[in-house]
């Protein structure tokens, strides 16, 4: 408990020694610390490459650090592959396609359901694990990473034995090799958002995990050969971009899938100009979360706070512009100010942090940019009083207000936990300055009307687009956007499409 006190030396209002971090200053009650226990996970001090079915050194001997961003602690090494580990993975995937691609679809799926079980018997590890290496929320990785993790590769599991009536022919058939390159932001759902379907349809895969998050993806190559996987079916590069590039350019891969920033998007495109691989690119957005006056301003301010401040704004489809009717924006932006201020950021291993760390210091460099060119552009930077550890990568909630569509943060993808605030009078115009934007991955509405979220639903340029809720995803649902947030779609039945020759 702790209550406001005068700093003696400013005369400024502050706290009394002793808050815990993200505590508010005048907060009466504050939450005491609940971290999870690390001892769950037993991290090793040097990871290998994992290629046809066994833990390998690079070809090179190379090796690089995989950092946590809450602490800057050294969590372990892992080895870097290059251009030849590249090479034996592709040939181990192809060696491995044979046999798989002729089992059963009935007999696949058991693997794949013996899979889903182990995580599901794992899942507090890996929770603990991914908050480590990710810097994000226990709470997410416990109560929505890893059961969505689980839930999708049960999904697909379910579909190994029916692709006949998938609706993409009699008997489709399994692409070959894909070649998988994922981002940090989730690194073991997007995982599995990967390989479920890859393997029901019968493709094998060559994967490559982020930098940053190399080792929920290495315990999930333990987790294959605790299933009993065949040689091969899977294997996992750790590594830099170079290695994603190899990846996506070597002739042997059949099906290329992306996931990350548009930029990368569009040279993985060029690469792949000309040839017969297939492509899935899920990149980057910039929703409009978009609040009506009829809105129930609680549920809607819940909405909006999950909508950019979940996995601290790390999400590609974040509503990270909010759009309010004029005639409410005051009653909106005071409620938001008000829960703003209760949020915690802190330990992302304590089960009542709200926020955790950023990635890294280059993407905390990257948010810090954009927010102070949105302040040198003229938008009003709010942020709640916040204390952020000593050690980490850390950037509090933010929001700006008077923003105009010319400003750099309502175009920009920021990947951070910063809102920018616009208003408008008409649906029509909501609708305009929702797609006024180069991306199209997701939306939000917020009103009592359903006549009103079909007709917006219907006008929004978005892949998904989210009423009276956000965030929300379902393995049978697909996902995916328009124009430079990529092309094709993930999970559901529309999520085989893209691993099967139809």
């Amino acid at each position: 408990m702790t209550d406001q006190s005068t700093d003696q030396s400013t005369g400024q209002p502050g706290v009394r020694p002793g808050r815990n971090p993200g505590q508010r200053p005048g907060q009466k009650f504050a939450y005491a610390p609940a971290p999870e226990s690390r001892s769950v996970v037993d991290i090793a001090p040097s990871y290998g490459l994992f290629i046809d079915g066994e833990f390998t050194a690079a070809a090179d001997g190379a090796v690089f650090k995989s950092v946590s961003p809450s602490s800057e602690e050294v969590l372990a090494e892992v080895a870097r592959a290059g251009e030849a580990d590249v090479d034996r993975a592709v040939k181990a995937a192809r060696k491995a396609f044979e046999k798989w691609s002729a089992l059963p679809g009935a007999e696949r799926g058991k693997y794949l359901f013996r899979i889903a079980r182990i995580i599901q018997e794992r899942s507090r590890e890996l929770a603990v694990l991914e908050s480590l290496d990710n810097g994000k929320p226990i709470r997410e990785t416990r109560d929505v990473d890893l059961p969505l993790v689980a839930a999708h590769f049960f999904y697909y599991a379910g579909w190994a034995d029916k692709l006949a009536y998938a609706g993409y022919g009699p008997d489709p058939r399994p692409l070959g090799v894909a070649g998988q390159v994922i981002p940090w932001n989730f690194p073991l759902l997007m995982l599995a958002w990967k390989i479920a379907p890859a393997l029901a349809a019968g493709n094998t895969v060559v994967l490559k995990p982020a930098e940053t998050t190399p080792l929920s993806a290495l315990f999930f190559a333990d987790v294959c050969r605790q299933a009993g996987l065949p040689r091969g079916v899977v294997n996992i590069l750790t590594g830099y971009g170079d290695a994603g590039a190899a990846l996506v350019a070597h002739e042997g891969v059949d099906k290329v899938a992306f996931t990350g920033s548009t930029g990368v998007g569009k040279a993985i495109a060029r690469t792949v100009a000309g040839t017969d691989k297939k492509v899935t690119l899920e990149l980057g957005g910039k929703a409009a979360n978009i609040v009506f006056d009829d809105a129930p301003v609680d549920q809607a301010v819940e909405g909006i706070v999950n909508g950019i401040f979940f996995n601290q704004g790390h999400v590609c489809c974040a509503g990270s512009r909010l759009l309010v009717q004029e005639s409410v924006q005051d009653e909106v932006l005071d409620a938001l100010k008000r829960r703003m201020a209760t949020l915690r950021v802190g330990d992302p291993l304590d089960k009542n942090t709200d926020i955790g760390a950023i990635n890294s210091a280059e993407q905390l460099a990257r948010i810090t940019a954009l927010a102070q060119a949105g302040e040198e552009e003229g938008a009003e930077r709010w942020a709640p009083a916040c204390e952020l550890p000593d050690a980490g990568y850390w950037f509090a909630p933010t929001l700006f207000t008077g923003v105009t569509q010319a400003h750099r943060i309502a175009r920009e993808e920021i990947f951070g936990p910063v809102l920018s605030v616009l208003t408008f009078r008409t649906p029509a115009e909501a609708v305009e300055k929702a797609n006024n934007t180069p991306y199209g991955l997701s939306a939000g509405i917020w009103t009592e009307k359903g006549s009103r979220i079909l007709s917006m639903a219907n006008k929004l340029r978005a892949g998904v687009v989210w009423a009276n809720t956000f965030n929300k995803f379902d393995p049978a649902s697909p996902f995916g956007g328009y124009k430079e947030s990529g092309y094709g779609r993930e999970g559901g039945r529309h999520g085989l499409e893209g691993y099967l020759d139809v």
